[in-house]
């Protein structure tokens, strides 16, 4: 069956940095595109950055988070990352990863996601 096991998050001062991972299993890895989302307390999830599937060449990203924050994907490993550079107390929340249903699907829409991890904590002090 679809796995997604995010990994990665901790504890770490504004304007640092942090790299999540997420590991990928059950399914023709490459043929996905994938997404990460975040959740703060008391708020919605919202999408963070996503990628397209195969080469990944095609990236999107929170306006946000651009020119901080770069996602990934290494087909050979099965996993997506997201590198988190200069990062903020706004960006504290639990990360997840999620596969993407279909070419067609907006990368921006939780709906357009199928699969989804047990999220990771990431928390940014001031």
């Amino acid at each position: 069956q679809v796995q997604l096991v995010e990994s990665g998050g901790g504890l770490v001062q504004a304007g640092g940095s942090l790299r999540l991972s997420c590991a990928a299993s059950g399914y023709t890895f490459s043929l996905h595109a994938m997404g990460w989302f975040r959740q703060a307390p008391g708020q919605e999830r919202e999408f963070v950055a996503a990628i397209s599937g195969w080469s990944g060449g095609v990236t999107y990203y929170r306006d946000s988070v651009k020119g901080r924050f770069t996602i990934g994907r290494d087909n050979a490993k099965n996993t997506v990352f997201l590198q988190m550079n200069s990062l903020k107390p706004e960006d504290t929340a639990v990360y997840y990863c999620a596969r993407r249903t279909g070419s067609g699907s907006s990368p921006y829409n939780r709906e357009s996601y199928d699969y989804w991890g047990q999220g990771t904590q990431v928390t940014v002090s001031s």
